[in-house]
């Protein structure tokens, strides 16, 4: 997709975290506003937007208001089951990211908007004075191909771009607990080495990148 690109009407899904693009997204979906859209996006091949909320809970509250990021995350559905009657378990993939450009809320609580999508990062090779920021990235994914039984139970998928600073530096936001103000702050970046940077100055204050 071109940054010209614009979705109308796309369906959005605001969480408590962040979807960074090529990012993996486990849900159990039970209410009803998204059990009806995540079926209508199964069947037809569609994407969802993925929203962080700066207000409001997942589960709609009565009298609560949500308020979320006009930034987000496309999301295309990878896996999905229905084990029983009001209950959807799916693992979505994070595409391009995208700015609102309009937002609207039906009455059973479904948001949607108008959406813009954004340009993806540019492939930046990462430099040498970050090559410890993705050498332990290899490290912690080889920990994590030993002790998950299937491919599909990563929280991260390949291809490993462990060259590219983009790559690396949203795997480690996904990886690492941050706040998700500061994710959401990350994933808006335009700029992926500057991202990288930033991700790589949290990693040596916790001393695992050192």
């Amino acid at each position: 997709m071109s940054s010209s690109l614009t979705l109308q009407s796309l369906p959005l899904f605001p969480l408590g975290t962040v979807l960074f693009p090529d990012g993996v997204l486990p849900l159990r979906i039970f209410e009803v506003r998204y059990l009806d859209m995540i079926g209508r996006c199964h069947k037809a091949g569609a994407p969802f937007g993925v929203v962080s909320l700066t207000q409001g809970t997942e589960v709609r509250q009565p009298g609560s208001t949500e308020v979320f990021s006009a930034v987000g995350t496309l999301a295309t559905i990878s896996d999905y089951e229905a084990p029983q009657p009001g209950l959807m378990v799916i693992r979505a993939l994070g595409a391009q990211r995208f700015k609102i450009t309009s937002r609207d809320q039906l009455k059973h609580g479904l948001w949607i908007a108008d959406v813009e999508a954004m340009s993806p990062d540019m492939v930046v090779p990462v430099p040498d004075d970050l090559k410890n920021t993705a050498d332990a990235l290899a490290r912690l994914i080889q920990s994590l191909e030993q002790r998950v039984d299937a491919p599909g139970q990563m929280p991260i998928r390949g291809p490993w771009k462990l060259d590219d600073c983009g790559w690396v530096a949203n795997r480690w936001c996904e990886l690492l607990p941050l706040p998700v103000q500061l994710k959401q702050h990350l994933m808006e970046l335009d700029n992926p080495l500057v991202r990288l940077e930033l991700v790589s100055d949290v990693l040596a204050r916790t001393g695992i990148a050192n």
